[in-house]
C-alpha cells in the first residue's frame, strides 16, 4: 500500500509539474529593472510629500521669520518721538498776549542714546530666528524624503512577498487537492489528506497576513503623500 502511495504522489507531482510548472514574476517592481521608472515614482513622492501638512507649517515659519527681519530693522523709528505745543494762543495768534506767554512755539525730540545698538542686536535676533526656522524646514524636508522613501521600499517588499506567497499557496491548494483524489480513491490515509489540507490551510494564512501587511504598507505611503498609491503608480505605466 505504501509503494503504491508514494507511486501516485510521485506520478501526480510530476504530471502537475509538466501541465502547470511554477510561474515566478521576474518583472515585479521590486528588482531594479526599470530603474527609470523607478526613478520617476520614487522622484514624485518626494514631491507629493512636501505637500504634507507638517512640511508646509515650517515652510510657513520660516515665511514669518523673514518677515520679522524688516520688522526688526524697521522698529528704531518706534523709539523716536516728537512734541509740540499747540493750544488756542498758537492756533490763533491775534489773541496771543506775545508778552506774557513767551515762546509761542515749543518742540521736543526724544532720541534713545540705545536706539543704534538695541535695534542692530533685534535685527540680529530676527535673522538668527529666520535661519533656525530654515534649518528646521530643511530637516523637515530630509525627514519626510527619507520617510516616505522607506514606506516605498517597505510597500515593494510587502507586494513581493504576496506574490511569491500566492504562488506557495496555489502550489499547497493543488497539493490537497491531489491529496483529497487519492484520499477518495483510498490511495492514501486520512492522515495524509488532513496533513495536506492543514498545510493549504497555513499558506493560505500566511497570504492573508501579508496582504494585509501589504495594504498596511500602502496605507502609511498614502499618509505621507495625501494621494492614492496607485494613482502615482498608473502615472508611470
Amino acid at each position: 500500500m505504501r509503494k503504491v502511495l508514494i507511486l501516485f504522489l510521485f506520478s501526480s507531482s510530476i504530471a502537475y509539474g509538466q501541465v502547470n510548472p511554477p510561474k515566478y514574476n521576474a518583472t515585479s517592481t521590486y528588482s531594479l529593472t526599470d530603474t527609470i521608472r523607478n526613478f520617476n515614482i520614487r522622484e514624485r513622492l518626494v514631491q507629493l510629500a512636501m505637500n504634507n501638512p507638517s512640511y508646509e507649517i515650517t515652510d510657513r515659519l520660516s515665511t514669518v521669520a523673514a518677515y520679522m527681519i524688516r520688522i526688526a530693522k524697521g522698529n528704531w523709528l518706534s523709539t523716536i518721538s516728537g512734541q509740540y505745543n499747540a493750544n488756542e494762543f498758537t492756533l490763533f495768534p491775534s489773541k496771543s498776549p506775545s508778552a506774557i506767554y513767551y515762546p509761542k512755539y515749543n518742540f521736543g525730540l526724544s532720541l534713545p542714546f540705545d536706539i543704534f545698538i538695541k535695534n542692530s542686536n533685534n535685527v540680529k535676533i530676527a535673522r538668527e530666528n529666520y535661519l533656525i526656522a530654515l534649518a528646521t524646514k530643511n530637516n523637515k524636508f530630509r525627514e519626510l524624503k527619507a520617510l516616505v522613501l522607506t514606506r516605498y521600499e517597505d510597500y515593494l517588499l510587502a507586494r513581493q512577498k504576496i506574490e511569491f506567497q500566492i504562488q506557495i499557496t496555489q502550489e499547497a491548494y493543488d497539493n490537497y487537492k491531489i491529496a483529497e483524489d487519492g484520499y477518495r480513491r483510498n490511495l492514501i490515509k486520512a492522515d495524509d489528506y488532513s496533513k495536506a489540507y492543514r498545510n493549504w490551510v497555513t499558506e493560505q494564512i500566511t497570504k492573508l497576513d501579508l496582504q494585509r501587511n501589504l495594504n498596511v504598507t500602502k496605507i502609511e505611503v498614502e499618509r505621507v503623500i495625501g494621494v492614492k498609491l496607485d494613482d502615482v503608480l498608473k502615472e508611470n505605466l
